[in-house]
């Protein structure tokens, strides 16, 4: 199961993350409102967890556009905000549940189970993206007949690019998702294991490949057959 938590607090998308993936899901992390708007496009959610106070877009205009756009993925509103009426335009503009900061860890993960049980909770265990599909239980990729096995961090930087397929993945980003934010690894880091995903998936025959972004990321390309 798949969660976006959209925070502009670095650490505490961080300690949200880490509290989201003890409990078995799988989270991204974006941290402005318009990164949000086209996470939100390129990969099928089964929650939002959305802040009120955002750069670029706050929270409310992003429920607003996306429930214009006729999303009605749940979402979960948190913020410091704790007057009536804050929750209350919260509420009206779309979203599902509402809470506010600081928070009690259990009652989130509570929440969290709350409302995706509301929406018919569906457990999805891989992702597909052309010709591959990585298992997210046993981190196992296969293509065709042709199958091999990921280590952690080549499953959590490849999960990444597969969930996001038409997108440029800043560098920043797989070294949060493949080691964490308090981790001291580099960008060295993220292109070796780019380099291991790489050879897998030239083994496997695949016709995805992954090309690097200079100053930016990486991102997937589809070999045309």
């Amino acid at each position: 199961m798949q969660i976006l938590v959209v925070e502009d607090e670095i650490p505490l998308a961080n300690a949200l993350k880490k509290i989201l993936e003890q409990q078995g899901y799988f989270v991204d992390c974006v941290h402005d409102g318009l990164s949000a708007i086209d996470y939100v496009k390129a990969v099928s959610y089964n929650l939002i967890i959305l802040d009120v106070m955002l750069p670029k877009l706050d929270g409310f205009e992003v429920i607003r556009l996306l429930r214009k756009d006729g999303l009605n993925t749940p979402v979960l509103m948190l913020t410091a905000r704790t007057a009536t009426n804050d929750k209350v335009f919260a509420l009206n503009s779309g979203a599902d549940d509402y809470m506010t900061k600081p928070f009690d860890a259990a009652e989130l993960v509570a929440r969290v189970g709350a409302l995706t049980r509301r929406r018919g909770e569906v457990m999805v265990n891989s992702i597909r993206c052309e010709d591959l599909e990585l298992d997210l239980q046993s981190a196992m990729l296969r293509c065709g007949e042709e199958q091999v096995q990921l280590s952690r961090k080549e499953f959590e930087v490849l999960r990444t690019f597969l969930a996001n397929p038409t997108m440029t993945i800043p560098t920043e980003t797989l070294l949060i998702n493949g080691w964490g934010l308090d981790s001291e690894a580099t960008d060295n880091n993220v292109e070796v294991y780019v380099s291991f995903i790489r050879k897998k998936l030239k083994y496997l025959n695949s016709v995805i490949s992954i090309k690097k972004i200079q100053k930016i990321g990486y991102r997937l390309e589809i070999r045309e057959q």
